[in-house]
């Protein structure tokens, strides 16, 4: 073997269930069976050719609700990569069914810092060793609790708590496997692209870490950005694209010594379909249409969500139908629920499963005016603006915030038309999750907000609240109207 070896690295994250093609323009994007088309293309072409996948290959189609993951598990199998990690949504059936998952799975899925709480015993292997054309590539996989707070339902389950324990780990598994001659480190991450940086800032050289490959924050960087001599990438979401790395893997310094790196459109042009990938999701979507074709409603017109981190159409809406089926003061419903950019105007079954995957139980909270105040600041933090992965809120009807950055204050906070009494108890709905998770989303504690009353579950479905009250409300439509003002 030479001293210069070429290596490429085909790479998808954040795929949230994106099984099928859509037709946009005239040409047909994205889709697994069109993934693996091209996947197939290139190791026929380059034969020292991997795919991994940086998390989140759960949640975002009925296909993937239906059968509980099952049907992902059997489409990647087929898929065949080389190697995944787990992102935040792997969780969101439960870590038991996860386990379950995995045993489905004839792929490695690695992760180095998911524990068993008592005795420190990792879930899954936390790596993998992948010899290819006389290279031996490490691949770590890397979560922290900040994109895995699902698995504080299960009380036994632990995580590194932040990105220097995280760090540490690596430098563990780097140092005990550099001597077996690793020619290439690459940290499988699903914790966001900015916390991708702060990672590789902390990493020692020593370790050997070369190349990380990310999720969960969606980005899609026209060049891979280099912290600390690693270089970072991600391939923004869904099956519309993948990453690919053509690397020159120096053999005597394990290191890259050359690199290109570029997304590739998944469309009909240049990407074939795999045939018996494409007839195994007909199979499964057969199944979907026959439950998931009901119309639920129609809107008015077509409701937007076009960002998480503002007020949106679609968010004023599912925060109303959560408000006014619960009788609360107010609802607070978490951005990232919604899934799709819109909504109608005919929503079918199918449609609002997609758009509003999670189905999780509904509690009910009183906060103070006071209390609520900084929660809304916490929320509106300057993090939120500088590209951190963070947890934001659409406001439901009754609720009017004017927020100015650059004094970190309020021009307007009211509710009803009303000032907010500092004073009074205002009962808050929201989705089970956030309440389990409502220090990252609001910097206030479960203990804090229950000295006001104690929670309680009001409904065991948030989506079929919402469900109903499309169905109750024919003809909606909701604008944007200022609930929720930032000024720079």
């Amino acid at each position: 073997m030479g001293r210069y070896q070429k290596l490429v690295l085909l790479h998808s994250n954040d795929m949230h269930g994106d099984f099928l093609a859509e037709d946009i323009d005239e040409k047909l994007v994205g889709g697994v069976s069109r993934l693996s088309g091209y996947i197939n293309k290139v190791k026929s072409e380059e034969p020292n050719t991997l795919y991994c996948i940086a998390g989140d290959m759960f949640r975002g189609s009925v296909i993937d609700s239906e059968f509980r993951g099952v049907s992902t598990i059997e489409i990647m199998n087929m898929l065949a990569p080389d190697v995944v990690t787990l992102g935040n949504h792997e969780t969101d059936y439960g870590v038991a069914h996860l386990l379950f998952l995995e045993k489905m799975a004839n792929f490695p899925i690695v992760n180095s810092n998911l524990f068993i709480r008592t005795n420190r015993a990792h879930l899954f292997d936390p790596f993998r060793i992948i010899e290819i054309g006389g290279m031996k590539i490490l691949f770590v996989g890397i979560l922290t609790e900040e994109v895995i707070a699902q698995t504080k339902n299960d009380k036994l389950i632990g995580t590194f708590v932040d990105i220097g324990e995280a760090a540490r780990e690596v430098g563990r598994i780097c140092n005990a496997y550099n001597a077996l001659d690793i020619d290439l480190t690459v940290l499988l991450t699903h914790i966001g692209f900015e916390e991708d940086k702060k990672l590789a800032a902390q990493l020692d050289p020593a370790w050997g870490v070369d190349v990380i490959i990310g999720g969960h924050s969606h980005t899609l960087p026209e060049k891979p950005a280099e912290v600390n001599g690693v270089l970072i990438v991600q391939a923004g979401t869904g099956t519309d694209r993948i990453g690919r790395f053509d690397i020159i893997v120096d053999t005597d310094n394990n290191c890259v010594s050359d690199y290109e790196w570029r997304t590739v459109p998944i469309d009909d042009t240049n990407c074939p379909v795999d045939p018996e990938l494409e007839k195994l999701i007909e199979n499964f979507k057969h199944t979907t249409d026959e439950k998931y074709s009901r119309v639920v409603t129609r809107l008015r017109r077509r409701l937007t969500h076009p960002e998480r981190t503002r007020e949106t159409e679609l968010g004023n809406l599912f925060a109303d139908a959560l408000k006014e089926s619960i009788g609360s003061d107010i609802a607070l419903l978490g951005s990232g629920s919604i899934r799709n950019e819109s909504l109608g105007a005919i929503v079918t079954l199918g449609d609002l499963v997609e758009c509003f995957p999670y189905d999780d139980p509904v509690h009910l909270i009183r906060v103070t005016g006071a209390q609520l105040r900084e929660m809304i600041r916490y929320m509106v933090r300057d993090e939120v603006w500088e590209g951190a992965h963070c947890e934001f809120y659409q406001l439901s009807e009754g609720l009017r915030v004017d927020y100015d950055r650059a004094t970190h204050d309020f021009r307007e906070f009211t509710f009803n038309g009303e000032e907010l009494d500092p004073d009074r108890l205002y009962s808050v709905a929201m989705q089970h999750f956030h309440f389990t998770n409502i220090n990252l989303g609001f910097g206030v504690t479960v203990g804090e907000v229950e000295k006001n009353g104690k929670a309680r579950v009001v409904s065991t479905s948030c989506r079929e609240i919402i469900e109903e009250y499309l169905s109750a409300h024919p003809n909606l439509d909701r604008e944007v109207e200022g609930r929720l003002t930032v000024r720079l």
